[in-house]
């Protein structure tokens, strides 16, 4: 009977991967400009879980490239429907591109929809970014 568990076992390890992959809120910094009075942050979010979200907001810190605080801040991605990508900008005033090291998405503010909890969204929050700027979780 051992030796039918062990192959039955193995089948479903790709099941469960998949579907640990699947449930995340995915955020990308995927693009910046500066235009002198501000830097634009350019953001891919992708909706990973079952569950719409009718609102996600960010408590985000953003430090200079030599590593200090430069300010704390909300982002407010608003809605996003399950399974599906959104495209978020925020215009960060009085800061230059160049002058930004590290974003670090220190926690969940606010996350409504379904029977979502700050929890279930923090614990489903994955960072990337295709740029220079570090951005962690």
């Amino acid at each position: 009977m051992h030796r039918f568990l062990l192959p039955l076992l193995m089948a479903l390890v790709p099941v469960c991967t998949l579907a640990e992959e699947a449930a995340h809120i995915g955020i990308e910094l995927n693009a910046t400009e500066s235009d002198g009075q501000a830097c634009t942050l350019t953001f891919v979010i992708e909706n990973g879980l079952l569950t719409p979200i009718d609102v996600l907001v960010t408590e985000t810190v953003l430090f200079t490239a030599a590593g200090q605080v430069e300010r704390l801040t909300l982002f407010d991605f608003g809605a996003l429907p399950a399974a599906r990508r959104r495209v978020r900008q925020f215009a960060v005033e009085g800061l230059a591109c160049d002058d930004l090291g590290q974003i670090l998405f220190n926690g969940t503010e606010r996350c409504e929809g379904g029977d979502l909890t700050l929890e279930t969204c923090d614990a489903a929050l994955r960072a990337s970014t295709r740029t220079s700027i570090e951005v962690l979780r």
